[in-house]
């Protein structure tokens, strides 16, 4: 059967992405990306360890993220992304930047992660009073807001889950319900955070009932690596994708938000811990 007629396949443009061991949102990933780009993942070696600070820095040591990256080179991505929130902040500004000069000499491509995009993306959006939405810890979450103070930014009201495992099946409901329970009439911006939990189905959801950009660490990972290739994230009806989005009415005042669930005894605040 002659085939020649079809032209071949598309010419691709790659993006390498670490992971954890345990991530589980692969399509998730995908569904930010246009169709002239593929994904090539990778992951850390596999440690007995539940989400924690511990894990955090399991996941993110400087020889784990060279022997990854160097599983990507033979494929020749343009560009690496490391998607893990809590390992990438777990260290700070100077962590941070320390592991994506890390991943570059091991790949010799430029490198980012997933909190340095949040940081670019809140730089995008003019935000720099922020709520956020965590699956983790408090300890874990507290980690997440000193890292965002550090680089100048507010947190005005938080929301954590508490978990240790599973977080990928946390539904859309309850994501939903812990970012209203997060955001105040001040917040300019809501950022939910792990690659682990789904977002992409509920971020226009959002913005519409919070009149907000509504950010997420996976959308955050690929739209700032597909800006590195030049081009941009699939997300219709996202603020920071699309825009158009950003137009909306101002979000009105909303007195007398719930508070989230309390902090364990003897450190019990209001929402945005400072």
């Amino acid at each position: 059967m002659d085939v020649s007629f079809l032209g071949g396949p598309r010419p691709q443009r790659g993006v390498g992405v670490v992971a954890p061991f345990d991530f589980a949102l692969d399509r998730e990933l995908w569904r930010w990306v246009p169709e002239d780009i593929s994904l090539h993942l990778t992951r850390t070696p596999y440690v007995p360890v539940e989400v924690s600070l511990d894990l955090a820095r399991l996941v993110s040591e400087h020889e784990t993220l060279h022997e990854a990256v160097r599983t990507l080179n033979a494929i020749a991505p343009e560009v690496v992304a490391y998607a893990c929130t809590s390992g990438s902040f777990v260290g700070g500004i100077a962590g941070e930047r320390a592991m994506c000069a890390a991943m570059t000499r091991a790949g010799a491509v430029p490198s980012l992660t997933t909190s340095g995009a949040l940081l670019a993306a809140l730089a995008e959006l003019g935000a720099s009073r922020v709520a956020l939405v965590t699956p983790y810890t408090v300890s874990v979450t507290r980690s997440l807001e000193e890292y965002v103070a550090e680089a100048g930014v507010s947190v005005t009201g938080c929301a954590y889950m508490g978990l240790t495992r599973h977080i990928w099946k946390v539904p859309y409901r309850q994501v939903s319900e812990m970012a209203h329970k997060a955001v105040r009439a001040d917040a300019q911006a809501l950022f939910i955070s792990c690659t682990n939990l789904p977002t992409y189905d509920v971020i226009p959801q959002l913005e519409a009932e919070l009149r907000i950009p509504v950010i997420s660490a996976n959308q955050v990972t690929m739209w700032a690596a597909l800006r590195r290739l030049g081009t941009r994230a699939v997300g219709p009806y996202q603020a920071l994708i699309d825009p158009a989005a950003r137009c909306g009415p101002a979000r009105p005042e909303i007195p007398g938000l719930p508070e989230v669930r309390g902090l364990p005894d003897g450190e019990q605040q209001q929402e945005g811990w400072t």
